[in-house]
C-alpha cells in the first residue's frame, strides 16, 4: 500500500498545490476497501490532509470516520498525516 500511496500522493501534487479531492478520494478508498484492504488509520490520514487542504467534505468524512476508531488509531492516523505534511 506504500508503493500507492507515493504514486498517488505524488500526483495530487503534480503542478504546484495539491487537489484537496484527490486526497479526500484515496481517503474514501481507504475507509471503504475499494480496490485495496480497508485502512482506517490511512483513510483518516488522507482525509486530514485533504481537509487541512480545504475540502470541507473531507472534514465531515474524517470526522464520521474518527467516532468508528480506537484512539490509538487517531493518534497514528494524526501522527501519519503530521508526518507527511511535513515531508510534502
Amino acid at each position: 500500500m506504500a508503493r500507492f500511496d507515493m504514486t498517488h500522493s505524488e500526483m495530487a501534487t503534480m503542478g504546484g498545490e495539491a487537489r484537496a479531492e484527490n486526497f479526500c478520494d484515496m481517503g474514501l478508498m481507504y475507509a471503504t476497501g475499494r480496490g485495496c484492504d480497508v485502512d482506517l488509520v490511512a483513510a483518516h490520514k488522507w482525509l486530514n490532509i485533504a481537509a487541512i487542504k480545504g475540502s470541507d467534505r473531507a472534514a465531515e468524512l474524517r470526522a464520521d470516520l474518527a467516532h468508528t476508531m480506537t484512539k490509538m488509531q487517531l493518534a497514528e492516523a494524526l501522527r501519519a498525516a503530521r508526518e507527511w505534511m511535513t515531508m510534502h
